[in-house]
């Protein structure tokens, strides 16, 4: 998607930074709503995908999900999908996009996802 005026500009990843992209519009408006819901949590969300999309031991709150919602498909690719939790029913699902050094937001939203429900 081409940026347009009046779209938030994302900062350049580097080092060894992840790029975070968005899998689908659905995923952007999610987003914006934990944006405007819980503007901290999902700042913090957004720091933990660009560092450490993939960390080696899970927590309740940042994990990867149980099959068969534990990999999904973007551009013809199977790649893992890891849950953030951002609040008690919002969630962040991306997929880590090794290849890309990118993560795929497929998933944002305030409320609960009902896969999981």
């Amino acid at each position: 998607m081409t940026p347009k005026r009046g779209d938030h500009v994302a900062p350049p990843a580097v080092e060894d930074q992840w790029h975070i992209r968005f899998a689908d519009a659905a995923a952007a408006k999610g987003w914006e709503e934990l944006c405007r819901q819980a503007p901290g949590n999902t700042n913090r969300a957004w720091h933990i995908m660009r560092d450490h999309p993939s960390p080696a031991t899970q927590d309740p709150r940042h994990h990867r999900l149980r099959p068969p919602l534990h990999a999904g498909t973007f551009q013809g690719m199977a790649l893992d999908r890891r849950q953030l939790e951002v609040t008690g029913g919002g969630r962040v699902w991306y997929l880590v996009d090794r290849d890309r050094h990118t993560v795929w937001i497929d998933y944002a939203g305030a409320g609960h996802p009902r896969e999981t429900a």
